[in-house]
């Protein structure tokens, strides 16, 4: 019998979403199924890409790094739709720039010569979009004092707090369930610049797969708003539903990405 194997390299708070979600479809399926949370985001991500983890949820950015390489390893599965009214009931989320809300910055332009994090270079939200608004703005080089590598969002996030960085670009969707998980969050933290939206991350699915069975989880995906169990899932991870994507609807990334490579940090 198919052991499915599940895992996320998104911030570690969302871990819970992919082993609700792992065994949802193990349920509907009548597979066995785990989900690998016991090695480093860098190890899931080599399994994932060698094929010997079959279903991921993944950065938009890292994602059409992959499938535009020749020889792809995966392929969209689905996107999730997050509730919320700055959502639209798109698969889309922002970058939220927060700052600590004792500090003297209140918006973007009031950042320049702050110290900044991002999470980690090929992260859409912490790192890509924030590039990419300094080339929009003309400010390929220094406009940030220093900037570092927080390694996470919620490492960047506890930064902020401790004063050890002034700003960060955090991933809207992290954020929430921070706030969700320490309400005090919303007393300590402002946000002064929302960047975005961006396309989600999107779950995919190995090729080594068979098509068939790469059908069938993608059809549980999209009808999982549609049954009893999938609706309390969904209550339970603050998603709507899960949208059907395609390589065309993450150009946009790709876009972003080639404009950020005109800044030096």
């Amino acid at each position: 019998m198919m052991h499915l194997l599940f895992t996320s390299i998104q911030a570690p708070n969302q871990d819970y979403i992919g082993r609700l979600l792992s065994q949802y479809v193990s349920d509907r399926l009548g597979l066995d199924s785990d989900y690998i949370d016991d090695v480093s985001w860098q190890e899931r991500e080599r399994l994932l890409d060698a094929g010997d983890i079959h279903v991921g949820w993944i950065c938009g950015l890292p994602f059409v790094q992959k499938v535009d390489r020749p020889n792809p390893s995966v392929e969209l599965l689905a996107a999730p739709v997050m509730r919320g009214d700055r959502y639209q009931d798109r698969p889309v989320y922002f970058s939220d720039v927060v700052v600590h809300r004792d500090s003297q910055f209140f918006d973007f332009a009031s950042l320049r010569g702050c110290r900044w994090a991002y999470n980690e270079p090929n992260s859409q939200s912490g790192y890509n979009i924030t590039r990419y608004h300094l080339a929009t703005l003309g400010e390929t080089a220094g406009y940030f004092s220093n900037v570092i590598a927080a390694g996470s969002h919620q490492n960047a996030i506890e930064m902020v707090l401790s004063r050890e960085i002034d700003a960060s670009a955090i991933d809207s969707t992290v954020l929430e369930i921070e706030i969700a998980h320490r309400p005090t969050l919303r007393h300590l933290l402002r946000v002064v610049e929302i960047l975005g939206p961006s396309p989600i991350p999107p779950w995919v699915i190995s090729l080594r797969l068979k098509p068939e069975l790469r059908h069938t989880i993608r059809e549980v995906f999209l009808t999982l708003d549609l049954d009893e169990a999938g609706q309390e899932l969904l209550q339970q991870t603050n998603l709507n539903r899960f949208a059907p994507v395609n390589k065309q609807d993450y150009d946009l990334i790709r876009q972003m990405s080639l404009e950020a490579e005109r800044v030096d940090w």
